[in-house]
């Protein structure tokens, strides 16, 4: 299993327009964690961007689980990119 890193921006107002979609959007991610796969996910302080570890057997599996979260389908996720992570600590 390889480890892969997120990096993503929010869209504008975000905090309020993620508000119908907050409960599904939380619990995705508790089943991903409780998978191993989700190691990490939030926001910065500013709520502007996105960050995530995830750990995968590919690039392509972090990137179509994220293209399935609520908040990319509704363009909460305004940008996403993800990028394989050599953990050094």
């Amino acid at each position: 299993m390889e480890k892969f890193v997120l990096w993503g921006t929010y869209c504008e107002n975000a905090l309020k327009k993620r508000e119908p979609f907050r409960e599904e959007h939380l619990s995705r991610l508790a089943r991903l964690k409780d998978q191993g796969i989700l190691i990490t996910l939030g926001p910065t302080k500013c709520s502007q961007y996105v960050f995530g570890v995830f750990e995968s057997d590919s690039l392509d599996k972090v990137k179509n689980l994220l293209e399935e979260d609520v908040y990319w389908i509704e363009g909460i996720w305004t940008a996403i990119e993800v990028y394989p992570w050599n953990q050094a600590f």
